[in-house]
């Protein structure tokens, strides 16, 4: 279970639009014609609040300088360069409309805070050795043999040391994924074993995918000197998608600890992993709450576990399978949780269960990578890092 939060009183939402008060109807108002401005006393209160028509003056929000005393004073003392990072953070909220409200802030620093440390390139326990066993594997199932893996490997790489002494040196994802591309670019065997896909898929401060970065690079506010992918282990480009996909999005979730299993199980993983829970409920067919509704590219005579069991309710739910999985294509977006398919499901697993049932749920996904070297779930994630979160609210 995950500790106790406060309610709130609306989905969480990070753009900065969410924050703005609502307008009243200008019919509601019991004024004057536009254009016009009541004399006598009204004309001295009207000159200080501007003439009938003229919509009121927003307050000015926080200035960038006061955005960024407000970013480096929530982050720890420890942390090296508080300012730089503080003008990253606030450069990426700017850029992409984010409201730079505590909630957000404390959001982005825990997970940077989880995920590096606040280091920009974070080194790998134990790098070199899964590096290379990722390469011997790949080899093995190619039936490529030892030698010639050997052979290319002490071919002289484009810093002038050997792909072999690269290899063996490297601490970091930046240093492994450079040498990787090198290795695909001008040695055949790399072509062979790799293809044109760098092995290395998430990097820098926020430990953020870099295919999501580079489908999300429209509008990143610095030159690219090279690729989105060196961006990624910048601690600028870093930040700036990994705020994307942490804060990019609005969901219907009313606790943040949600939004951060989402950034480790995919958006609306916690959304999915309950409706899944009330599909299961609804058909008594036990399902993993992993979230994924729907396996990718599946044709519509094969679907998965969900989804099957989605369809066993197809009578009550008055739907049909093409039904079903027209509405299921709808589980990457927000508006599913407003779906028909959505509503009922939860109303049959409701009668059924005989209590409301949660509309998110950390989704029960076990953490696997070479770079894991103990069981971890998505749960201990989320957890770790809404504790932080907490944290950095009292900082």
């Amino acid at each position: 279970m995950t500790p106790s939060e406060p309610a709130h009183t609306a989905p969480d939402t990070p753009g900065s639009h969410s924050d703005a008060p609502a307008l009243v109807p200008f019919a509601s108002r019991s004024l004057p014609p536009r254009g016009h401005c009541w004399g006598g006393l009204s004309l001295i209160v009207l000159t200080l609040a501007g003439c009938v028509g003229q919509a009121p003056k927003q307050p000015p929000g926080p200035s960038p300088a006061e955005v960024r005393a407000e970013i480096a004073r929530r982050i720890p003392a420890a942390a090296k360069d508080r300012d730089g990072w503080a003008a990253d953070i606030q450069i990426a909220f700017q850029a992409q409309g984010i409201a730079p409200n505590p909630e957000n802030i404390c959001a982005v620093l825990a997970v940077l805070e989880q995920e590096s440390g606040y280091t920009a390139d974070p080194s790998v326990p134990n790098l070199a050795k899964i590096a290379r066993k990722e390469i011997e594997d790949r080899a093995a199932a190619l039936y490529i043999p030892k030698f010639a893996v050997a052979a290319a490997l002490k071919v002289r790489s484009t810093d002038g040391r050997s792909y072999e002494e690269r290899l063996s040196a490297v601490r970091t994802e930046r240093e492994l994924s450079e040498l990787y591309e090198d290795l695909i670019a001008r040695v055949p065997l790399g072509q062979r074993l790799f293809g044109k896909r760098n092995p290395v898929q998430t990097g820098g401060p926020m430990q953020v995918s870099i295919a999501f970065a580079q489908s999300n690079a429209r509008g990143y506010p610095y030159p690219v000197t090279d690729s989105v992918r060196d961006e990624v282990f910048t601690r600028r480009g870093g930040m700036y998608f990994g705020i994307a996909h942490l804060l990019g999005y609005q969901t219907p979730y009313t606790r943040k600890v949600h939004r951060f299993a989402d950034y480790n199980a995919g958006r609306y993983a916690s959304r999915n992993a309950a409706f899944q829970n009330a599909v299961s409920q609804a058909s008594g067919i036990p399902l993993a709450l992993d979230g994924d509704l729907l396996v990718p590219g599946a044709a519509l005579d094969q679907p998965g576990l969900t989804e099957t069991a989605v369809r066993s309710l197809a009578s009550p739910l008055g739907m049909n399978v093409r039904q079903i999985r027209r509405e299921l294509e709808r589980s990457n977006r927000l508006d599913f949780s407003d779906s028909e398919l959505h509503t009922r499901v939860f109303a049959l697993a409701e009668a059924a269960a005989g209590k409301p049932l949660p509309r998110a749920l950390i989704p029960g996904i076990r953490l696997d990578s070479p770079k894991i070297t103990r069981e971890l779930t998505t749960e201990w994630f989320a957890n770790r890092v809404d504790g932080r979160y907490r944290h950095c609210l009292t900082r």
